[in-house]
């Protein structure tokens, strides 16, 4: 069956009083060159597109809306005909050369079936309703409800030539597209009359959620009610937490507690002890579950490791390596973000006594266009002193440096410098910022200066989590672009190449903050916020 099938009524479809199947597309299209984002599109006209930042996030959107409209619409009609009955359909092709006997080659056959079809690219996905023949034919089609049929499963037959034609019954529910076919009136046929005084309508009864929680059933009628829901509902929220793309123990903790409670009420309820054991194990997991929250956050009782290993291991380390941005932002004596990040890595090399060592292995590891030119624009302005000629520093190697000196950072007879870390500190602080710099996805990219100053703004800004922000509420757009010596328009294109390289995940700019949060993988490199940012 072609993809891009349009539903036209046939005539022998019209004559026996047959009805348009329906037919409603769900399309996932690029949103323009040079960005990750995708549209997700509805054929329903009150369905509004949706845009998402990835196309992993835009089949989840798709499908789930997809899910969505199958559970609220109506179930397929017994007198509908075949929606894919159309030009450049295979099973429906017309005669050649006006030869009726090709067109018996197909025929359609068996109840009508509600069908979906997706793109193997998982470009599109397609509901529609055609027979089970048809479906069957389809490669890739699934069949998700069957039409009921009159008379012990006999199918409703078009009507004897010149007999009158049978109203069909309207469908009810929303309908999958508002949009007639080509050639069918828009008005629908006419409603039953409403039953009279001495009939009263019995009410249908609700199905039931069918669900599954670990590796059990939910019975049907489990009683009472509210515990089933509960069940069901775990079985979904475990199912949905497995799909998330960054763990949340906080959360999977509390789904273990809630599964814990509810076992043992289904326990209480059917007697049943391997209930009850099952609980017990559910809550002994909620317990492992924060133990791990507790020390992948840095919270951990005296006497456990921490489940990060972070760099920077200590809250005093985490600001003093904020204190050191704040600083270069506010000092730095040249523009751009290449000065700004040489400037930085040498004012931490020089932090705890004004002066350092520089090879040329440290100057071509860092994204500098002019490493040569940099180093002679901060000696001229006085920033900087080197003995000899500023050359050399590239010539020198890991066996003997080249010592140079920041006079601003020198202490004075009064006290200390502006940044008087310790020996063990200042060593500390410097590995962490080469770590972030050199990180091997971001040097593998071969990302900019400002890319890798704004990894460094990041990792300096977010919660024991990794989210960004004291407690995830995000940063400032122009606080980053400042630290970043960049426009604050320019923090979009940013943060789109760090999310290439696997640094962050769910970024969304919005509002003039910047949300998301660091990505498992550098979560180590993390300095978290005890309270938000002066």
């Amino acid at each position: 069956m072609d993809a891009h099938a349009t539903n036209e009524p046939s005539e022998s479809g019209e004559a026996g009083g047959r009805v348009p199947g329906r037919v409603w597309t769900v399309r996932l299209d690029p949103v323009g060159r040079g960005s990750t984002a995708v549209r997700v599109s509805c054929s329903r006209p009150a369905c509004a597109e949706q845009k998402l930042p990835a196309a992993a996030a835009g089949r989840t959107a798709a499908t789930a809306h997809l899910s969505a409209h199958l559970r609220a619409g109506a179930g397929p009609r017994p007198e509908a005909y075949c929606a894919c009955r159309a030009g450049g359909c295979s099973a429906h092709t017309d005669p050649v050369g006006g030869d009726e006997r090709a067109a018996a080659a197909w025929r359609c056959g068996g109840p009508v079936v509600l069908a979906v079809i997706a793109d193997r690219a998982g470009r599109w996905w397609r509901a529609l309703e055609c027979c089970a023949r048809c479906a069957a034919a389809s490669p890739g089609a699934r069949v998700v409800a069957a039409a009921a049929t009159a008379g012990g499963g006999e199918r409703p037959r078009p009507a004897a030539a010149g007999a009158a034609p049978v109203p069909a019954a309207p469908a009810v529910g929303p309908q999958f597209s508002h949009r007639l076919p080509p050639g069918v009136a828009a008005a629908g046929p006419a409603l039953p009359a409403p039953r009279g005084p001495g009939r009263p309508v019995r009410a249908r009864p609700q199905p039931r959620r069918v669900g599954r929680i670990g590796q059990r059933d939910v019975p049907e009628d489990l009683s009472p009610v509210a515990l089933r829901d509960e069940l069901v509902e775990l079985g979904e929220r475990f199912r949905g937490y497995q799909r998330l793309a960054e763990p949340d123990l906080a959360l999977l903790a509390d789904l273990h507690e809630r599964k814990a409670r509810a076992l043992g009420d289904w326990a209480d309820v059917v007697g049943d002890g391997r209930l009850r054991a099952e609980a017990d194990r559910a809550r002994q997991a909620a317990e492992t579950v924060r133990r791990q929250h507790r020390h992948r956050t840095g919270q951990c009782d005296d006497g456990e490791a921490p489940g990060v290993v972070r760099v920077l291991s200590g809250a005093g380390h985490w600001e003093r390596a904020r204190t050191v941005l704040v600083l270069v932002r506010d000092r730095a004596p040249l523009p751009g973000p290449q000065a700004r990040l040489l400037v930085l890595m040498l004012a931490l090399r020089a932090a705890r006594s004004g002066s350092g060592n520089l090879t040329g292995q440290d100057l071509d590891g860092w994204p500098l266009d002019d490493p040569v030119g940099l180093l002679g624009e901060l000696a001229e302005c006085g920033w900087l002193a080197v003995p000899g000629d500023v050359g050399e520093v590239i010539a020198s190697r890991p066996e003997s440096p080249t010592a140079f000196t920041v006079p601003s950072l020198v202490p004075g007879p009064d006290g200390p410098g502006p940044l008087s870390f310790g020996k063990n500190t200042r060593a500390k602080l410097s590995g962490w910022a080469q770590k972030v710099v050199g990180e091997r996805k971001l040097r593998k990219r071969r990302t900019a200066a400002e890319v890798r100053l704004l990894a460094l703004a990041l990792a300096a800004r977010t919660d024991p989590d990794g989210a960004l922000g004291a407690s995830g509420e995000g940063l400032e757009t122009a606080a980053l672009a400042a630290l970043c010596a960049v426009a604050e328009g320019e923090v979009a294109g940013l943060v789109e190449e760090l999310a290439a390289a696997d640094w962050l995940a769910g970024a969304a700019l919005a509002g003039g903050r910047l949300t998301g949060r660091l990505t498992e993988r550098v979560l180590p490199l993390s300095c978290p916020l005890s309270a938000p940012p002066d």
